[in-house]
């Protein structure tokens, strides 16, 4: 475990060491309840059938990084996208990552390749949200009942110092009725570079409504890998298939 200061607070990462000359930096952006540890060993088995240096991080609130310093607004994953991390890729000295985003992350990918003015050869989003679903919603409400009903609240206090930040930052986010408007499909006409897009058929956070809107935007190319019997974590349910799409598009990149 490493940690690196943004405006003097502390964020956990673990840095992958690989062949920086012959790959691109992989960089992996969380989901709304992630962390370095909740990643498990994904991120390794990419970098090294890659042979590719990698980058896993807690944003603030989760993991072991320091808390937040106030409620997350609607804007949350620009912040997140246009701000800290290119403070922390200046930070690392990581130039030109190639973006694996899952859930949350997916989107701060998106947002930061289409505004963060920083080069990036591609992105890999895996159940990505553009905008709010009600099947989204509703189950974020579900999950926020048992967070204080059952043992939801111990299990993930492993995988978090902060753990009301890391869960009811997320959740009361989403849920803040300003935030069914959230969208940021208004974004996605500026995005030209290769995109890998990975969805389970059994989401239960989103449909492939969102692929549907990424694909009919953006200017660049585009595929996508929909698994079955597949749930919100394509990487867990099916990592085989997964591994195997992210380092051929990858090797593609080069």
């Amino acid at each position: 475990m490493s940690f690196a200061l943004i405006d003097g607070r502390r964020i956990e990462y673990a840095a992958i060491p690989g062949d920086a000359g012959s790959a691109p930096t992989l960089v992996f952006l969380h989901e709304g309840l992630g962390s370095v540890a909740l990643w498990r060993d994904f991120p390794r088995k990419v970098a090294r059938r890659l042979n590719a240096p990698a980058l896993v991080y807690s944003r603030f609130g989760y993991g072991a990084s320091d808390g937040l310093t106030g409620k997350r607004v609607p804007r949350f994953m620009h912040d997140e996208a246009l701000d800290i991390l290119p403070s922390l890729l200046d930070r690392l000295s990581i130039e030109s990552p190639v973006l694996i985003g899952h859930s949350d992350g997916a989107s701060i990918a998106l947002i930061y390749a289409a505004a963060a003015g920083r080069p990036v050869p591609g992105l890999v989003c895996l159940a990505p949200h553009v905008f709010v679903e009600t099947v989204c919603v509703e189950t974020i409400a579900k999950v926020r009942k048992s967070y204080f009903e059952t043992d939801l609240k111990q299990r993930l206090a492993k995988y978090h110092t902060n753990v009301d930040d890391a869960f009811l930052g997320w959740a009361d986010a989403w849920l803040n009725p300003e935030f069914l408007s959230w969208s940021i499909e208004d974004l996605l006409g500026r995005i030209d570079q290769p995109l890998l897009l990975i969805q389970g058929r059994n989401d239960e956070y989103g449909t492939l409504a969102q692929l549907d809107r990424i694909e009919a935007r953006v200017e660049g190319p585009t595929r996508r890998l929909v698994l079955s019997s597949c749930g919100h974590s394509p990487h867990r349910d099916h990592e085989a298939a997964v591994l195997d799409a992210i380092v051929a598009f990858v090797e593609e990149l080069r």
